[in-house]
């Protein structure tokens, strides 16, 4: 139960970055049942690369925290995350993953590369395809407008 709370949370986030142009992905970072961080996609409000929601949730826990260890925590996000976003997963040690839709184009968790296989000391839990369905929807509808739009 405890996992679909923190996960709606990350989707409310998610709306938010559609409602905004944004690919909608939304991510929260939890410690002790508590949201300590939260990000949603910015890269085309902010004009940057890395505007993602996972980073954006990694800055915001870490300034909470007042360390860049994230070791008790967990991230749940929307979409499996990134290279980039797993890397900066792996650099501040989160301590569990908790992702919704996969992404068989640049998921770098399991999809295009298992998180798992890379050579490093501190590897989150993976739990991946958590409330899947309502994750992708989101995407789905975004890609769906676009290419009605483009019409």
């Amino acid at each position: 139960m405890e996992h679909r709370t923190f996960m709606q949370a990350a989707l409310a986030l998610a709306k938010q970055a559609g409602e905004e142009g944004e690919v909608p992905v939304g991510a929260v970072i939890v410690k002790d049942g508590r949201i300590i961080g939260s990000g949603r996609n910015s890269r085309e409000r902010k004009k940057t690369p890395l505007g993602h929601a996972e980073i954006a949730a990694i800055e915001a826990a870490c300034a909470v925290l007042g360390d860049w260890r994230l070791t008790d925590c967990t991230l749940y996000v929307t979409l499996e995350p990134c290279a980039m976003c797993c890397g900066a997963i792996l650099a501040a040690r989160v301590g569990q993953v908790v992702f919704g839709a996969f992404d068989p184009d640049a998921g770098a968790c399991v999809s295009t590369v298992a998180l798992q296989d890379l050579p490093h000391a501190v590897l989150p839990k993976l739990l991946g395809g958590f409330m899947a369905k309502e994750c992708a929807a989101l995407l789905q509808e975004m890609f769906r407008k676009k290419r009605v739009g483009s019409r």
